[in-house]
């Protein structure tokens, strides 16, 4: 089995190569980033992906539509440090097949792998009790209204870029990230961009 995994921590990288590398039959490619990431899958051809949240620049939800978009058939699991269950509720909507946190046991990963790679889905249980909890009304995030591209933009404001920046980063017009911008703050109650950026700073996106 080919295990691509896309992150830009280092010691993270390689304590999950390790890992993974340790089970005699699991062969592990890494990249750093969305750009290098997508250029891996198709020139790799891995089993599975695993794809971190907060990439530099465009965020591992965008990395996961992309892939998808050039394989509707890959294998995702999304390995982030946010536990908020909206995560990974938008992580499987685009597609992907797994959720882990890294906060967790490292072995949850290797469990996802191998279950993504039988042809399964793997969601933590504590997440997928929140996420039944918030189906039914209880304690439910604030950004549980947000789209993964919102998501994905309100991340960006929170490291400071700018709405021109956004839309080349993600490939889209200026008008739409503005247009993402305005329902954001009507969904969230905000009125300006900088209150959009403090949510995002509160929520940990960044």
């Amino acid at each position: 089995m080919r295990v691509l995994i896309v992150d830009d921590h280092p010691i993270i990288v390689s304590g999950c190569a390790a890992m993974l590398a340790g089970e005699g039959d699991i062969d592990v490619v890494d990249a750093r980033d969305a750009e290098t990431g997508l250029a891996a899958f198709v020139a790799q051809k891995p089993d599975i992906t695993v794809v971190d949240i907060g990439l530099p620049g465009v965020s591992g939800f965008e990395l996961t539509r992309r892939i998808l978009e050039a394989d509707p058939q890959a294998r995702i699991v999304v390995f982030s440090m946010n536990d908020d269950p909206i995560f990974a509720a938008r992580a499987i909507q685009m597609g992907a097949k797994g959720y882990v946190t890294k906060n967790d046991d490292p072995y949850l990963l290797l469990t996802a792998v191998r279950e993504v790679a039988s042809g399964g889905v793997f969601l933590m249980p504590k997440i997928a009790n929140r996420l039944a909890f918030e189906k039914s009304g209880a304690a439910a995030s604030p950004l549980s209204a947000l789209t993964a591209r919102e998501l994905e933009i309100l991340r960006m404001l929170g490291r400071g870029l700018g709405m021109a920046e956004i839309a080349d980063a993600t490939q889209v017009s200026y008008k739409t990230i503005a247009n993402s911008c305005s329902i954001m703050k009507r969904k969230l109650g905000a009125r300006t961009p900088m209150e959009l950026m403090r949510i995002a700073l509160e929520h940990k996106l960044t």
